[in-house]
């Protein structure tokens, strides 16, 4: 519990720092184009990055890395903050940001292994995900709250500061130094032509860019001036840790995925043809219920399907796919939204995870079953040299 608390509170900027830029650069430059210029710069920069900082955890170490990006992370926003720059200059600072956004999130997953049993790692995986919708449901609220009630620059220096605290205590847990990561013998990339790598990325990308498309529908469906969608988007997110904790005990076998994400594609579905508050919400709890089992599953799949060196970097290019997976979603969502509408718009995000399910359904024969399995990683093995015989 506490790894998973400073690791919460590491990542709790990420829910932040979106909303935290669109208010302070609307609010500097007057333009909501240059502020979506400046979420796509820093998007494409955690894109590019993840996989590589991962690689980079195992060269370096868990801690050097997680410290140094940190740091330079924190200092970007500050510096988005505190200066008056020309939109060029933030689009910049925001593409650093994001390629030194910190890899909590692949350090975590793959000390995880090392912490509990391996009859429990599924389950572990399955909180994890759950546990992450605090981040989705706090981190929008504070940063509206200070944006909205002090300033834009005091909200990303919160953001900033919380980065710090959280990447601080994360660094100076005991278990991240001791858990090493062996090098990986591997060129950088080729975990991904492991079936189960790949398959998560893409089923990762659809499920997320779900997600990003029915969130900026129920936006849109609301009006950015009324705080309808807040209060649906925040039952969304309480549906997906409810699940998380009722389904995440299941045993993981290899059609769990495709039936979890069925029922995420199911809610969706629903979302179209049920327009007002009540209805919104029930599809929406629906589908969040399968939400954070299905993210915990994805975790636990390439946990199990790769050597312990190269977790990091597996976890990094899911994490890409997921992070790509956002921006498609909201952009497709949102020309949906001003083209067609609200219902149309919501469309697209259950298409989007109707094809989520069927890709897990599809890759069905190459996922691990997992029911009383270790769901740890393969572990890495080498040649040991003897020393010559005394005779």
């Amino acid at each position: 519990m506490r790894i998973i608390a400073a690791q919460l509170t590491a990542r709790f900027p990420s829910g932040m720092l979106s909303l935290g830029l669109l208010f302070h650069v609307e609010g500097r430059t007057g333009s909501y184009g240059i502020a979506g210029v400046v979420l796509a710069a820093l998007s494409i920069g955690q894109a590019l990055a993840g996989p590589a900082t991962g690689r980079l955890m195992g060269r370096l170490g868990i801690r050097p890395v997680v410290v140094v990006t940190t740091v330079c992370c924190a200092a970007a926003i500050a510096c988005i903050a505190l200066l008056d720059l020309p939109p060029a200059g933030i689009v910049g600072l925001a593409l650093a940001a994001g390629l030194t956004f910190p890899p909590i999130t692949s350090a975590v997953r793959t000390i995880y292994p090392k912490l509990v049993p391996a009859s429990l790692l599924g389950q572990l995986f399955s909180l994890d995900a759950s546990l992450q919708e605090l981040i989705w449901i706090g981190g929008p609220v504070l940063v509206t709250f200070l944006a909205t009630g002090v300033s834009t620059t005091v909200a990303l220096l919160v953001s900033s500061v919380l980065l710090i605290g959280g990447g601080a205590w994360f660094a100076a847990s005991r278990e991240v130094g001791r858990v090493r990561i062996p090098r990986s013998k591997r060129r950088f990339g080729v975990v991904l032509l492991r079936p189960q790598v790949a398959l998560m990325t893409v089923v990762g990308f659809l499920v997320i860019a779900s997600c990003a498309a029915i969130e900026a529908s129920v936006a849109g469906r609301f009006g950015e001036n009324d705080p309808t969608s807040g209060v649906v988007l925040a039952i969304w997110s309480l549906a997906s840790l409810a699940g998380g904790f009722v389904l995440g005990r299941l045993p993981m076998r290899p059609w769990s995925l495709g039936l979890r994400l069925a029922l995420v594609a199911a809610g969706a579905a629903l979302t179209p043809f049920l327009p007002g508050f009540w209805g919104l919400t029930t599809a929406l709890v629906i589908s969040g219920f399968g939400l954070a089992p299905a993210l915990g599953m994805i975790s636990a799949i390439v946990s199990s399907s790769v050597r312990f060196s190269d977790t990091a970097e597996a976890y990094g290019w899911t994490n890409t796919g997921q992070l790509v997976g956002v921006a498609l979603g909201a952009a497709l969502a949102g020309q949906a939204l001003d083209r067609f509408g609200a219902p149309t718009a919501l469309g697209c995000g259950a298409v989007l995870a109707l094809l989520s399910a069927l890709t897990a359904t599809a890759g069905m024969r190459v996922f691990p079953d997992l029911k009383g399995r270790n769901a740890g990683p393969v572990p890495d093995t080498a040649p040991i040299p003897l020393p010559p015989s005394a005779g």
